[in-house]
């Protein structure tokens, strides 16, 4: 016989813990077998449902379009990241002016969301590289943090699916991936610690040398 007292606090575990299963974000081979126009009227659906089970007056002004702005705002934007049709497509331009010293985006804002409570996570990622002989546009390197941290996530999954995929544009080992990040499962519901941040990294190639590193977390302070 199943116990499901244990397996309810497996799975509570997992969630107070911000496990990660894998680096991939976890998606059905159906992902998007839907249009966004069918998402947003399903979701609406049963946001409109919880809303009922909550007790909300769904006639009052206020509430009665709340199902359709939430179902928009999870399709089109705080998790548009799921989809790969929304992923920035980043031209490689040649070094031409032999600029061989490291490049660094310090300070990229970006919104997330906890993938086991749905709730915001709110950070900074600052990222650094060294031209193998190509570069890329400054702002593809925010447009891929934004890509990666629209979905629902784990603070290292980010950190290194935007390391992989700066890795795989600019064809060099040579990345720094560092993010901090204010989490409101923390703050705002279990312990509710509104003090504490996390930082993750991510280091390959070069940065592997202390030398290196140093020197790139001297000038993201």
């Amino acid at each position: 016989m199943i116990d499901t007292d244990k397996i309810k606090v497996s799975v509570d575990d997992i969630g107070d813990n911000h496990v990660m299963t894998s680096i991939d974000t976890p998606l059905r081979e159906d992902a998007f077998a839907l249009d966004d126009d069918l998402k947003i009227e399903l979701i609406e659906e049963k946001f409109r449902e919880i809303m009922h089970v909550l007790g909300l007056d769904l006639n009052d002004d206020s509430l009665k379009g709340t199902p359709h702005r939430v179902a928009k705002m999870y399709v089109k934007e705080i998790f548009s990241g799921l989809n790969p049709d929304n992923k920035p497509q980043a031209a490689l331009f040649d070094n031409k002016y032999k600029y061989n010293e490291m490049l660094v985006e310090k300070d990229v804002t970006f919104y997330s969301n906890c993938e086991h409570h749905f709730v915001p996570i709110i950070g900074k990622a600052h990222i650094a590289y060294i031209s193998s002989g190509k570069v890329i546009g400054l702002s593809k390197i925010n447009r891929i943090v934004q890509y990666y941290a629209k979905r629902p996530q784990v603070q290292e999954r980010l950190t290194i699916q935007i390391a992989n995929e700066l890795k795989s544009i600019l064809q060099t080992e040579d990345v720094a991936v560092m993010i901090s990040a204010h989490h409101l499962c923390v703050s705002s519901r279990g312990i509710q610690d509104i003090n504490s941040s996390t930082i993750t990294s991510s280091y390959s190639g070069r940065f592997n040398s202390e030398q290196t590193r140093n020197e790139f977390l001297q000038y993201i302070v």
